[in-house]
């Protein structure tokens, strides 16, 4: 009998040391769960971080313990503890001190916690360090440390791989510190989630692929675009960019002209070929523009002596007035579909006032002793300003508050010398702002 009431007694003292030693870890449990129950309410602030300090106490206690410093349930305690310690201080010192001890001790919990009875306490702890490495980020991408954001964010995404906020974060700071690479890389996998504003991803992708110098990346990745949004007009516009760029305008071309025969009642495609050749006679403009300049600033030649008229200006201005006239072409073909289609109005309208405005300047560059050549030239510009004027008109109508619709009907008047009726669209295009 005395035998059995010693093992008792025994028994009773082991339960009671064992119930002893791991006080320190239910009472850093029950505080931190507190703590986190209050939230970062400000009414209650000033009690969530004594909680949270009454945490801490215990759980280094628990962790000096020897009984207690191993179990699975301190480092998780720990890690979860000290990650909000580190997200609420606003010292970077002993944040990161704080970080340091967090980020150990959640290792440690994922390496012994086998049984996974922690599990949820693990996560919580990882999404909190998330939110520091988010912090971090945050403040210095606003420092404009792009760099050092770039790593901020993407340690907290490897953290919460599928957060669709540390994702585009860290896209968003790569591509600031000019890391596209990585921005795409991003940018890609976000495509992958459930982020709702996939379409400004699939806007900003061909740019990136192509400050990347990734031209097939490029077209790839707009071409994929298209199969999910056809009809948008940004994607369209940027496939005529990168395709211009690239020098596979033909080839655009070609694949309009294809989509054209399957759907030939579709208006969108043929504002889009529309486009490509504007694009194409802008070009051909702005390069013109250049050497007009360059040849202005050379010698003058000698008196008597003819200049050399430049056989490449000839050809980019033959370029530019082939392709207007193209472009032309494919707004009408737009117009008989929808005559109220307003881009294609607002386009037709400038590709056919554009080499008016060009022959209206070249005119004013006359000799005044020219009279006769003048009278001609303006005579036939102002033929062609009025083949203008029906589609400029259409546009404002459609768009009254259109800024490029109203300046292209400002230029109109202009170059009709109609000031009344100049000053009246002025004074519609100063409303708009």
């Amino acid at each position: 009998m005395k035998i059995k009431l010693l093992m008792a007694t025994l028994l009773g003292l082991i339960t009671v040391t064992a119930f002893a030693q791991k006080k320190e870890v239910d009472n850093a449990q029950s505080e931190y769960s507190t703590y986190t129950t209050l939230g970062a309410a400000k009414a209650t602030a000033v009690l969530a971080a004594t909680k949270l300090k009454n945490a801490k106490e215990s759980i280094d206690k628990a962790s000096a313990n020897p009984k207690t410093a191993a179990l699975p349930q301190t480092y998780a305690l720990k890690a979860a503890i000290y990650t909000s310690l580190a997200v609420s201080d606003t010292v970077a010192t002993t944040a990161t001190a704080d970080f340091t001890t967090a980020n150990d001790a959640l290792q440690k919990a994922k390496e012994t916690d086998t049984k996974g009875e922690n599990k949820n306490l693990i996560a919580h702890a990882s999404v909190e360090l998330a939110q520091y490495h988010l912090n971090m980020g945050v403040k210095q991408f606003q420092d404009k440390k792009y760099d050092e954001a770039y790593k901020s964010f993407d340690a907290a995404r490897q953290i919460i791989p599928d957060d669709t906020t540390a994702i585009i974060n860290t896209a968003i700071a790569a591509t600031n510190a000019k890391n596209y690479a990585a921005s795409i890389a991003n940018y890609n996998k976000l495509l992958t989630t459930n982020y709702s504003k996939k379409l400004d991803i699939y806007n900003d992708l061909p740019t990136l692929y192509m400050a990347n110098k990734d031209t097939a990346g490029a077209i790839k990745s707009v071409d994929e675009a298209l199969v999910k949004y056809p009809n948008n007009a940004d994607l369209r516009k940027t496939e005529i960019v990168i395709s211009l760029q690239s020098g596979q305008q033909n080839d655009l071309i070609n694949k309009i002209d294809n989509a054209i025969k399957s759907e030939p009642n579709n208006k969108t495609l043929y504002y889009y070929e529309g486009l490509t050749y504007s694009q194409i006679a802008e070009g051909a403009s702005k390069t013109l523009k250049k050497l007009q300049k360059n040849a202005t600033k050379a010698a003058p030649a000698k008196p008597g002596v003819k200049p050399v008229a430049d056989p490449q200006i000839a050809k980019l201005q033959q370029t530019k007035a082939d392709n207007f006239a193209k472009a032309a072409e494919q707004y009408k073909k737009a117009l008989a579909i929808d005559p109220n289609y307003f881009e294609a109005n607002l386009n037709l309208g400038y590709v056919t006032i554009a080499p008016a405005i060009d022959a209206y300047n070249d005119a004013q560059q006359l000799p005044v002793n020219q009279v006769k050549e003048y009278n001609a030239a303006m005579a036939k510009v102002n033929t062609e300003f009025d083949v203008a004027k029906p589609y400029l008109l259409k546009a404002v109508e459609l768009n009254p508050k259109s800024l490029d619709a109203l300046t292209n009907l400002k230029s109109y008047y202009l170059g009709k010398k109609d000031t009344a009726n100049a000053n009246a669209v002025q004074k519609q295009i100063d409303a708009l702002h």
